[in-house]
């Protein structure tokens, strides 16, 4: 019988198609490796220089102590709401108990009507969970006794009040959490900013390291030939105020010396404080958010070193450099807070000869550098 299968066709199955099949593959197989050997000539992006990688770090650290200052301002914040939020609740527990000591009043009173005349209309008000009701059916007020309508008047304030209180500390508890979430936001990117700038520095190889090194000393070359500078000229400056108030004049020889400034008794003597207190405080190390004893950051420095002196400085850069006057850089005196930068970030204290002493940066400890080192924003005499 014949069979109805159609027969298979075969592929392939000459010697000239086995050799097109061969040569197919072997194409496909040269597309592959040339495609793989493009992908890897690709171009890369070339290596960093050491000036751009030390560009890069320095933005890292300027962007770190930005970060350093909104962890700062926040923390400050929440720690205020929480002292807020802690009265509030306190508040409104006194609160309760006075409430509920009038509300034990009109029980009283409430006892005392039912055992002289039974529980009347009056007394199953006194008794309701809700004074209000008093006042909703004021006729019945009229039959109460001036001491009993004192009781109820008592208990509707402190029950207001109380409701008043638990919405105020509500609300505070709100905006402490607020607070909070902007903490852990600041608190993160300078983490993170700092990782990153610990990760360039972690792939220089030692001559890449020490190119570093170089360039840093260079830098710190130049800003203490200016600071000599400004040395130079502020001991002129001091030489020829000595050689105005020798010329005889108005008769004002009284044997004062110093300059010829007000502010030179009462300030400097603070200022001395202040700064043997930033002195004590060398070698101790830069932490970001940290205000003593055993580290800082630039601005918890120069807030402890005048509370030292007895002045109550602000937390951040922002509000230290509202405080007191404003001084140009030439004018500087031993004690004045040198800020820098456009944002404010930075700050130190002027110890004179175009000097300072603050916390510099993660990694650095407390140490006297040039005010030149970094970009001058403004100077203040916070005292």
């Amino acid at each position: 019988m014949a069979s109805h299968r159609k027969p298979r066709t075969r592929v392939l199955s000459s010697p000239g198609s086995r050799r097109t099949a061969a040569g197919l593959t072997t194409a496909a197989l040269a597309s592959v490796t040339l495609l793989s050997q493009s992908a890897d000539a690709a171009p890369r992006a070339p290596k960093p220089t050491i000036e751009e990688v030390k560009q890069k770090v320095d933005g890292l650290y300027r962007q770190a102590e930005v970060a350093t200052q909104k962890y700062n301002a926040a923390k400050e914040k929440a720690e205020g709401q929480r002292e807020t939020v802690d009265k509030l609740l306190d508040a409104a527990a006194k609160r309760a108990e006075r409430m509920n000591e009038s509300r034990r009043t009109l029980g009283t009173f409430a006892s005392a009507q039912y055992r002289t005349g039974g529980m009347n209309p009056t007394a199953q008000l006194m008794l309701a969970k809700d004074p209000q009701q008093f006042v909703d059916r004021s006729h019945l007020m009229e039959r109460l006794t001036g001491r009993q309508k004192q009781a109820v008047t008592d208990y509707q304030e402190q029950q207001a009040e109380a409701t008043r209180q638990r919405a105020e500390a509500t609300r505070s508890l709100e905006r402490l959490q607020e607070s909070q979430t902007s903490l852990k936001e600041s608190k993160q990117s300078v983490q993170g900013k700092l990782a990153e700038a610990r990760q360039l520095l972690s792939r220089l190889t030692a001559q890449e390291k020490a190119r570093l090194a170089e360039l840093e000393r260079k830098r710190e070359a130049a800003a203490q030939r200016k600071a000599e500078e400004l040395a130079r000229k502020q001991a002129e400056e001091e030489r020829r105020q000595r050689e105005e108030q020798k010329q005889p004049g108005d008769g004002a020889s009284d044997g004062s010396t110093g300059g010829g400034s007000d502010t030179g008794g009462s300030y400097s003597t603070k200022a001395d404080k202040a700064l043997a207190f930033a002195r004590a405080q060398m070698g101790k190390p830069y932490v970001w958010g940290a205000t003593g004893p055993t580290s800082y950051d630039c601005s918890g420095l120069t807030q402890a070193a005048w509370k030292a002196a007895g002045v109550d400085l602000p937390r951040t850069t922002w509000d230290q450099v509202k405080v007191g006057e404003r001084v140009a850089t030439k004018d500087l005196q031993p004690g004045d807070l040198v800020f820098f930068y456009d944002d404010i970030s930075h700050v130190g204290m002027y110890i004179g000869g175009g000097k300072m002493i603050h916390a510099p940066k993660p990694g650095a400890n407390v140490r006297e550098e040039s005010i030149y080192y970094m970009p001058i924003y403004g100077s203040v005499r916070p005292a």
